[in-house]
């Protein structure tokens, strides 16, 4: 089967169509030669807000946008930067999630004027009813991390990194399917940049498919399962990460929840437990030479259990 992949280019065009109208990463300096790239601060508290932008610009551009506007399946943090990119064109957003999905991510997606539709018990099921309704009411279907555009709009977030981060030699990210890994990846390999991807023990979806050579089901069972929830990589995540300077690293629950305390007792940062992954893997890799970046992907927590 023929690699598929994006390329930096597609990452360079995303920009372009994106411009002004996402936050520039801020980055803060936290020890030594480390770094944090805060991309909670983006619109809709995470990164996925350039991808979805970057989704309904091509189809405006391209005159595919239809009047059924945008459906997506959703832990909820892409179903948010979903129904917000689609307010800005006046277009309907209709977003299905797990019925486990977290309360604030719920309230949050109806507060972005998405029609919210709760099923099953994970992610995998609401794709199920996303696709049924797609195929059913003609809405364009968006996907959480598999489509070339979503990745390639989370990778716009590299450059902005670099320009602020000095020596910079690693990016570390969390992945659930892998489009912020895609996007990330390609671009940080452009400049001859280590990407090392982050996943919980229990929901390891793109190690697993590094490990099997294709992308397998795998189960979904941790503490970050509402952000990193996909029970499968995608196809394009894998030979990303086959065909770029990138390492896979696992990490514990208990780590995961260690390392959001931390954020928030070292640097007062309250994160959801996607970004605390990342965050959680630095141990697992040896940093080298250069400057190391956390991307802190996410924040659509609710922060009553840091104090």
């Amino acid at each position: 089967m023929e690699a598929q992949k994006i390329t930096y280019d597609d990452v360079v065009q995303a920009a372009r169509r994106i411009g002004s109208r996402v936050r520039e990463a801020a980055a803060a300096h936290a020890d030594g030669p480390l770094w944090f790239a805060l991309e909670f601060l983006q619109h809709t508290g995470t990164f996925k807000a350039r991808g979805a932008l970057n989704l309904l610009l091509a189809h405006r551009e391209a005159g595919t946008l239809p009047e059924a506007g945008v459906a997506i399946a959703s832990g909820g943090n892409a179903g948010m930067a979903c129904a917000w990119a689609a307010g800005l064109f006046g277009v309907p957003a209709t977003v299905f999630v797990p019925e486990t999905a977290p309360k604030v991510k719920v309230e949050r997606l109806r507060g972005y004027g998405a029609d919210v539709r709760q099923v099953g018990a994970e992610y995998a099921e609401a794709l199920g009813a996303c696709r049924e309704f797609t195929a059913s009411s003609g809405a364009l279907a968006s996907h959480a991390y598999d489509d070339p555009l979503i990745a390639a709009g989370a990778g716009t977030l590299v450059d902005e990194i670099r320009a602020r981060v000095p020596d910079l030699a690693t990016i570390v990210v969390s992945a659930g399917g892998g489009g912020l890994f895609t996007g990330v990846a390609t671009a940080a390999d452009h400049h001859g940049l280590r990407t090392v991807v982050v996943e919980p023990e229990d929901c390891r979806a793109l190690n697993a498919a590094l490990e099997a050579g294709r992308p397998v089901d795998v189960p979904v069972d941790s503490v970050a399962a509402d952000a990193l929830g996909a029970r499968r990589a995608s196809r394009l995540a894998l030979d990303t990460a086959r065909t770029t300077r990138s390492d896979s690293v696992l990490v514990t629950d208990l780590e995961i929840i260690d390392a959001r305390r931390r954020l928030w007792e070292r640097y007062r940062l309250a994160v959801e437990h996607s970004a605390a992954t990342a965050y959680a893997g630095l141990s697992r890799f040896e940093s080298g030479p250069g400057t190391t970046a956390v991307v802190l992907c996410g924040a659509n927590t609710d922060p009553s259990d840091l104090a």
